[in-house]
């Protein structure tokens, strides 16, 4: 699967402003990617049923 902001119907709408992708794009180099306990359940079913990746991010 490729994203690709440039080939997007939504792109520079509203819907754009919104996007999760915009929104890790958008980050600085280094600055962190917090999410709450919910987010993290939501991203984890969605990897199980193969529809996102894995969680990669480990604390060791």
């Amino acid at each position: 699967m490729v994203i690709d902001c440039a080939t997007c119907s939504e792109q520079h709408t509203a819907t754009c402003d919104d996007c999760v992708v915009t929104f890790l794009l958008g980050r600085r180099p280094g600055e962190a990617v917090v999410i709450d306990l919910a987010e993290h359940r939501s991203l984890r079913i969605l990897a199980d049923a193969g529809l996102a990746p894995p969680l990669r991010h480990s604390a060791d």
